[in-house]
């Protein structure tokens, strides 16, 4: 393939030392593997709105859309000043949410490994909004068929690709919401007719929340719209241990957009004391849709090669203080970096 064109997003808080420990990864696979990077940094979020007056400054939209995928670090206040944006503006139709238990890592189960595909440009988070009057405000939800089919198909194709249940649950809460949700139940309803080997079933939301706790384990991936997929992925990555291990893709057709769940954690800004597994794990995510994009065997072969050496430092205790380990955000991204290659 070359080398590929990746757009480092520095963002708010602890982002610029995950974007750090980010770089230094994607170096050491520069120089060991036949996956090349040209890395280009750019500033968004609160320090870049303090600065420039905008939470994504003309540069750096101009370095993104150079790029051939974002990596991006959580930023602030301003997040729907710069993902949003993003997200509409590339059509990142498809939001994607790994949640995997791993060894050490209080869960409440060791055999969970699914993924949450979320619907990602509609819904309430459409922003559409106002004020009836001074005691009451309308917010307006829209749900598509277009949107559900496009998001349907693409959990479909991923369930297909997994190597575990191949199994769709299609989340939603028709009996309440009965024209959107009904619309969405039964759009993916109809997708999956074209996978018959492709186990599917349909569950309400409330009822998706509760089993999350009581069964996690029994999930493969789970399909569903925007605000729910929200709740619901947050849910599942305390399951399996909490925001810090957590990684998102947002795909689009042409594009993809990778970042830690987790927000920019202020209070601990500064203080090497953030986990970057959650952005390690998001490189993966990247280097697998590099991988499928531009059928590169060597990009998807370092992402398994990646989360197999973090998988190692956390069976062995090899981890930061909020998974009761006690190496510094720098130590253990250095040392990995040389558990790798």
């Amino acid at each position: 393939m070359g080398r590929y064109n990746i757009a480092l997003v520095l963002g708010d808080g602890i982002g610029p030392e995950l974007a750090s420990s980010a770089n230094m990864i994607l170096e050491k696979i520069n120089d060991n593997t036949t996956v090349k990077f040209n890395v280009k940094t750019a500033e968004a979020g609160d320090g870049a709105l303090a600065k420039y007056g905008e939470a994504l400054p003309q540069l750096s939209m101009e370095i993104i859309k150079g790029s051939q995928g974002c990596l991006k670090a959580p930023v602030g206040e301003s997040a729907a000043d710069v993902v949003l944006v993003l997200r509409r503006l590339f059509d990142l139709y498809a939001n994607v949410r790994p949640a995997k238990s791993y060894p050490n890592v209080e869960n409440l189960s060791d055999s969970v490994d699914l993924v949450l595909i979320r619907e990602n440009t509609e819904d309430l988070y459409m922003g559409w909004e106002f004020q009836a009057d001074d005691n009451t405000a309308i917010s307006l939800r829209i749900t598509s068929k277009r949107a559900s089919e496009r998001i349907a198909k693409y959990a479909f194709e991923e369930a297909r690709l997994r190597d575990n249940k191949k199994r769709v649950v299609a989340v939603h809460k028709s009996n309440v919401l009965r024209m959107s949700d009904g619309l969405f139940a039964k759009t993916c309803r109809a997708v999956s007719q074209n996978y018959p080997n492709i186990s599917y079933n349909e569950s309400y939301v409330d009822a998706c929340a509760m089993n999350l706790i009581r069964n996690p384990d029994e999930f493969d991936v789970i399909l569903t719209s925007n605000l729910y997929g929200d709740i619901l992925s947050d849910e599942a990555a305390q399951v399996v241990g909490g925001l810090g291990l957590a990684p998102c893709a947002n795909i689009g057709e042409s594009f993809g957009l990778f970042e830690p769940v987790h927000g920019a954690a202020f209070d601990i800004a500064g203080k090497n004391q953030a986990n970057p597994s959650g952005m390690l794990l998001s490189i993966k995510m990247l280097l697998e849709w590099l991988s499928n994009k531009y059928s590169d065997n060597d990009a998807f072969r370092t992402g398994q090669h990646l989360e197999s050496c973090l998988v190692e430092m956390f069976r062995n205790n090899q981890t930061t203080k909020d998974l009761g380990g006690k190496l510094t955000t720098n130590e253990f991204t250095k040392l990995l970096s040389l558990s790798m290659y």
